[in-house]
């Protein structure tokens, strides 16, 4: 099994980091890349987002969602990389890649790791817009939706 999980402040190469588990020899990988919202919004034009986090306890967090992945799914490997720090219009956040031999393991396992990366994981984020102004942003409704149907699957022993 190869695992990549890192909390880091620079960017990431996502053709490196996909050639590497294109590289494992499963028939599917599935990727997910977050990206900072550029243009004008509800609230204004964002010019970047914040991201605060004790990179230790970031670390520990995301390792420990990567190994329930692991035990949920028949993957080959993964990769998990959260930036921290203020990150501009357009810059990336978050890049989940899954690597199984079949690619509903590699779906199922890539959408649950974002999902838990959006909802729990112990980032606090901070919009900053144009003007001047900013808000700290909670995960919404949706996405705290979208996660819990994984908590209900775990419940009833599916993946």
């Amino acid at each position: 099994m190869s695992v990549r999980v890192a909390v880091q402040l620079g960017d990431f190469d996502i053709a490196a980091e996909l050639a590497r588990l294109e590289a494992l020899g499963g028939g599917g990988v599935a990727s997910f890349t977050g990206i900072v919202r550029g243009g004008d919004g509800e609230h204004g034009t964002l010019a970047a987002l914040h991201l605060e986090a004790y990179p230790g306890m970031a670390q520990r967090a995301l390792d420990d969602v990567a190994a329930q992945a692991q035990a949920r799914w028949p993957l080959l490997g993964l990769t998990l990389i959260h930036r921290h720090g203020t990150l501009r219009a357009g810059a990336r956040i978050v890049l989940v890649a899954t690597a199984a031999r079949h690619r509903g393991a590699a779906l199922a396992a890539c959408g649950f790791l974002i999902d838990w990366a959006k909802t729990r994981a112990p980032f606090w984020k901070q919009e900053r817009f144009a003007d001047g102004t900013s808000r700290w942003i909670e995960p919404t409704a949706a996405d705290v939706a979208s996660a819990a149907v994984w908590d209900a699957s775990a419940e009833h022993g599916r993946p």
